[in-house]
């Protein structure tokens, strides 16, 4: 990263920063892009050149997490499973969450605390969570050679995998979650995930129905 690309990356975590701690502080309806701008001595124009919204800055570390599952798919080798190109996209995430740097591990935490506070933020998340599943399984169409409109398979890949990062990030819920914590039980959750799946279903052609009597026993 050279010098110019440093300086926006630092701009860029200062704005975070305030707006994080104004969220906390004052609430998030009450904290305008004015007020999160001034917190840094920039001005609101500034602002809109690293987050065009408020609501985008919330969105940030997800934005963040679905850039790097992209990468990693698009850097999987031709003819691996998908499923298997999907959870190393979800453990490259997992990774660059456990290489985190303290201050990184606090943003994250004050970022679940707003989210916690904040039902239409909730809401907001859900509907950005499903706006990356449907890119994220055109990408493991993609790698499939199917049509992602119809091809129900690489829907069902995207979902599983972040059905399993979920259930790993909520349950056990804590109030005072630990970031390593949290990582480890999405970890293991991934792993839970990978036992219970069939060798093979995830790579049938999605147009050709698949024999219910190959289905395992209930």
């Amino acid at each position: 990263m050279g010098l110019r690309e440093r300086k926006k990356e630092k701009t860029r975590l200062a704005i975070l920063d305030a707006a994080l701690d104004l969220f906390l502080e004052q609430g998030y309806d009450s904290t305008t892009v004015e007020q999160i701008a001034g917190s840094v001595d920039i001005s609101p124009r500034t602002f809109f050149r690293y987050f065009s919204s408020k609501d985008s800055l919330v969105m940030w570390f997800h934005d963040h997490g679905e850039e790097i599952i992209t990468e990693t798919l698009r850097s999987r080798p031709p003819g691996e499973p998908p499923f298997t190109s999907m959870v190393h996209g979800m453990r490259a995430v997992l990774g660059d969450m456990q290489d985190s740097t303290p201050q990184d591990a606090e943003r994250f935490l004050k970022l679940r605390r707003v989210l916690d506070d904040q039902p239409r933020l909730v809401g907001l998340s859900v509907a950005r969570g499903a706006e990356t599943e449907r890119r994220l399984a055109a990408e493991v169409a993609a790698r499939r050679g199917a049509d992602p409109a119809d091809d129900r398979v690489s829907h069902l890949v995207v979902a599983i995998a972040m059905a399993a990062v979920r259930v790993g990030f909520e349950c056990p819920r804590k109030d005072q979650p630990d970031l390593r914590e949290v990582v480890e039980q999405m970890q293991e959750t991934i792993t839970l995930v990978e036992g219970m799946m069939r060798p093979g279903w995830d790579v049938q052609d999605a147009r050709e129905p698949a024999d219910p009597r190959e289905a395992p026993d209930a």
